[in-house]
């Protein structure tokens, strides 16, 4: 006849027919942990020597509704941000800082440092391996008694 095979019609089974035992295997899969997602399915069914397409294993997940949203991050509220003003006068504010670092060896180490906000002044430097809350509640108490509270007229009179 002179026609080519690819020219004959095949008979098409119906989806449901050829991925029912896909649907059996991914409910399976979700019976045991109802969070996995699409490519988790598929590496359990590879684990199981299932050798299907990941585009017909994600096709199937989404037909059954087991598409599961992606965690995000908790966006912050679109406010305008307040300004932080510094004080006028010296000692009327302090600010610390928490930082962190590696040394050579790959040791960290820890550093907190007390500035003034006036003046920008480095008041207390603390260094160590680890610094507990007694070392830091020590710290600001020397300081205390060194400068003042924060915003107490001990300094203004100390500066006549």
């Amino acid at each position: 006849m002179g026609l080519s095979r690819a020219s004959d019609p095949k008979p098409v089974e119906p989806a449901v027919a050829s991925d029912a035992e896909v649907i059996d295997a991914l409910n399976a899969i979700v019976e045991v942990s109802s969070r996995s997602g699409s490519w988790t399915c598929f590496d359990r069914l590879r684990l199981s020597k299932r050798c299907w397409n990941h585009k017909r294993v994600w096709r199937m997940n989404c037909q059954l509704g087991l598409n599961i949203p992606r965690w995000t991050q908790k966006r912050t509220s679109k406010c305008d941000p307040v300004l932080l003003h510094a004080g006028a006068v010296v000692n009327q504010g302090w600010a610390r800082d928490f930082m962190h670092d590696l040394l050579f060896v790959g040791r960290r180490f820890r550093r907190i440092k007390v500035i003034d906000g006036a003046n920008r002044e480095a008041l207390c430097i603390e260094v160590g391996i680890a610094i507990p809350s007694a070392r830091l509640i020590r710290a600001l108490n020397r300081l205390i008694d060194w400068y003042g509270a924060p915003g107490s007229p001990v300094w203004a009179m100390a500066q006549r």
